[in-house]
């Protein structure tokens, strides 16, 4: 691992935002992320990138283009938890905002999180709005796991169903308004840095995805808030990296999804969701 901070200076006060992006081969997306995420900074931001061994150069995408960037270059891939809590030992602010490389901040949404979690004391997670390349609406706020989810899952049904509260989801006209929530999606959503001292960083036993969804179950748990912040928007490209493996990816859905279930499930709710499972498989050899 190899990493270069940006330019030394004198530090004062702590700042109020430190942004976190870490990236897997996706480097003219991982510029334009970062060319959005520097167009409105908060005074005193600190921005780390943490590369999961790219190929495609990114790490030196971010050294000539982007001298202000700390970059954490890692010699293999670390996984999303384990790469993001290396980017929030690199920072000093009092909210992380972590964003995907396929993720476009818009306007000034790094101050309208700064200025939400400000007057929520209680809230650990702000996650905000999120919409697909071509403007379209992309769900960005979820419900905790539940066998009807896993079942929907593994059988889509009506998109009706697939829309609803019974498969997680929040009412689309929400979008606009401030409201608590079980988790946001993990492509742009911000922490405050006291919650996470206190129950601590992501679960690094996750390779990928559900990472966020096991942070919000925590910090729940133990009494903070996670909420939808609508003031902050980003334009999200979607399965940019993941989209490289999808095999490799698919397992590791399936192993996070289960580590979740150990951890925080009943052995008969395992057992249940086991089992829509195997049928969704013996479905799928059938077709």
């Amino acid at each position: 691992m190899s990493v270069a901070p940006g330019p030394a200076g004198p530090r004062t006060a702590t700042p109020d935002l430190s942004v976190v992006v870490v990236s897997y081969n996706v480097a003219p997306l991982l510029s334009r992320s970062l060319e959005s995420i520097l167009a409105h900074p908060v005074a005193g931001m600190d921005v780390v990138v943490v590369d999961n061994a790219s190929r495609d150069g990114s790490a030196d995408l971010v050294r000539q283009r982007f001298p202000r960037v700390t970059l954490v270059a890692n010699p293999d891939n670390r996984g999303f938890g384990a790469a993001c809590n290396q980017g929030v030992r690199c920072t000093r602010g009092r909210y992380i905002l972590f964003v995907n490389p396929d993720a476009e901040v818009r306007g000034e949404s790094l101050a309208a999180v700064v200025r939400f979690l400000d007057v929520r004391p209680r809230a650990a997670v702000a996650g905000g709005r999120l919409r697909y390349a071509d403007g379209s609406f992309q769900h960005s706020a979820f419900r905790f796991p539940t066998l009807a989810q896993i079942f929907l899952d593994s059988f889509p049904l009506n998109w009706r169903l697939q829309e609803s509260r019974l498969n997680g989801r929040y009412p689309r006209e929400w979008d606009g308004a401030a409201f608590p929530i079980d988790f946001p999606l993990g492509a742009f959503f911000a922490v405050r840095r006291a919650a996470a001292d206190a129950v601590g960083l992501f679960d690094e036993g996750y390779f990928m995805y559900v990472e966020e969804v096991d942070w919000c179950y925590r910090f729940k748990r133990a009494g903070w808030e996670v909420w939808h912040c609508p003031e902050a928007l980003a334009v999200h490209h979607g399965g940019r990296s993941t989209g490289q493996r999808p095999a490799a990816m698919r397992a590791a859905l399936r192993d996070s999804r289960r580590r979740f279930y150990r951890k925080y499930r009943s052995p008969a709710f395992r057992l249940a969701a086991a089992a829509i499972e195997a049928a969704a498989g013996v479905a799928g050899r059938d077709r």
